[in-house]
């Protein structure tokens, strides 16, 4: 593999990956609870028909960013962190192949709903030629960001990743306050903060980073050979977050896709501990040997499912308040659809850890084929429950893909970097593990008389 980025560089390795984990969830946590508010913001003014038009719009966002990002954020992730001289022309590729990428991409769609008008659903068109309008832009910032972690720079990535869901929550709500908000006016207000998060980060990389150099062919050619490796894994795992969406908001309707939708919400909490990790391991398992890698990934991943066995209880358990209680009467329906989601988040964590450190070891490939597994019965079985049983019939095609495609990666995994399965069952020393885990981070993070008395 002549693109694959040297692994195992001099480069020290930082012990930082607990502090960039927790910064990072921590981060992960904000955004889902900001999200959460504004999500209820939406739903309570505009109702869940409402609710499924800005989500249906949102869906179609960010499935064309993604589709059209062909991988080259992870080529960023390898490259940046294993040759860091490579950096400005990286930065200004960047830019060059996220306004070529999203202009053939926006076309697509919009032949694509020229052709067939029910996959564009029943939004103003207007507003969906404004959404797919930004697409570069947010394409622009999700590649700035892989390569700024590259060099562990946790810290600028996070402040502007809250400033989108800071800017929905501070805007909606006094739109909602003054009995102005609308469609139009959330779906706009959205789009102006992924603007703002993007623009932040071409700043920062500009001017505290790398900054922007030549723009270079044989490493923008580089970036494709690996990016294309792993792009269809990443395009399959969004299908299985969003396609489920936009076939039901297309099938069945806005309101049951408002429904879905806060089920969704609520579901995806699960999933920010493994991504969290994911981005904060990734630097450490490029330099990483195989082996160290390996011991690493599987070490992490069975401390994730531990804490994901009681964080699902918890939402199984909590699911009518957070439905009802916080969302209203009207929302009764999203509790059934939570709690079949929360099942899923096993399947999710392995696809995460997994899937990222094959990876970070210039195995996309592998990634991708586990992650097509799920992908493949996303598809058919959302084509068959969604029709009969709407909302419950996607969350069940959701949790049974994230299920048979996390058996998949766990299986490629072990094969590929020499693991033995039973590395891979949590154990009880792991208990014992995360708990000091714990510790170590409460001591950092506490003042000393408070942490005195937690740890007595």
């Amino acid at each position: 593999m002549d693109d694959a980025p040297e692994q195992g560089t001099d480069e020290p390795r930082p012990r930082t990956f607990l502090r960039n984990a927790t910064l990072t969830y921590s981060t992960n946590l904000a955004v889902a609870v900001l999200a959460l508010v504004n999500i209820l913001i939406i739903s309570r003014a505009l109702g869940p028909a409402g609710r499924g038009d800005v989500a249906f719009l949102s869906a179609i966002v960010y499935l064309t960013a993604n589709l059209a990002a062909l991988g080259i954020n992870e080529a960023n992730a390898n490259y940046g962190a294993a040759e860091p001289e490579a950096r400005a022309a990286l930065a200004t590729n960047s830019v060059v192949l996220a306004v070529v990428f999203s202009a053939l991409a926006n076309a697509v769609v919009l032949i694509l709903i020229a052709l067939f008008p029910a996959v564009g659903g029943d939004v103003s068109r207007t507003l969906l030629l404004i959404s797919l309008a930004t697409v570069p832009v947010l394409i622009i910032g999700f590649y700035l960001q892989y390569l700024i972690q590259a060099d562990y720079r946790f810290v600028v990535t996070n402040i502007a990743w809250l400033l989108s869901p800071v800017t929905n929550v501070v805007v909606n709500g006094a739109f909602a306050v003054t009995g102005a908000l609308t469609v139009q006016s959330a779906v706009i207000t959205n789009l102006v903060g992924q603007g703002l998060t993007s623009v932040m980060l071409f700043w920062y990389a500009a001017t505290r980073f790398s900054g922007f150099g030549r723009p270079s062919m044989p490493i923008a050619v580089r970036s494709l050979r690996f990016g294309v490796r792993s792009h269809a894994g990443r395009i399959m795992l969004l299908g299985n977050y969003r396609l489920d969406q936009w076939l039901l908001g297309a099938i069945s309707g806005s309101r049951q896709l408002g429904l879905y939708s806060v089920a969704v919400s609520w579901a995806e909490v699960l999933f920010y501990l493994p991504t969290a990790i994911a981005a904060s391991q990734r630097p450490d398992l490029v330099r990483a040997s195989r082996e160290e890698a390996a011991e690493h990934a599987a070490f992490i991943f069975r401390a994730a499912t531990i804490v994901t066995v009681f964080l699902a209880g918890g939402l199984i358990a909590a699911a009518p308040i957070l439905c009802v209680t916080i969302f209203g009467e009207d929302f009764r329906g999203s509790i059934v659809d939570l709690r079949i989601l929360a099942l899923g988040a096993f399947g999710i964590v392995a696809l995460k850890q997994l899937g990222n450190a094959l990876t970070a070891q210039s195995r996309p490939t592998l990634a991708s084929a586990a992650i097509s597994v799920g992908f493949v019965s996303t598809l058919v079985l959302d084509i068959l429950f969604i029709p009969p049983w709407g909302g419950v019939g996607a969350a069940l095609a959701s949790t049974i893909s994230y299920t048979v495609a996390g058996v998949a990666v766990i299986v490629i995994f072990a094969r590929a970097l020499g693991v033995p399965s039973t590395a891979l069952l949590p154990r009880w020393s792991d208990v014992a593990s995360i708990a000091r885990l714990a510790r170590r981070l409460i001591r950092r993070l506490l003042p000393a008389r408070i942490r005195w008395g937690v740890s007595r």
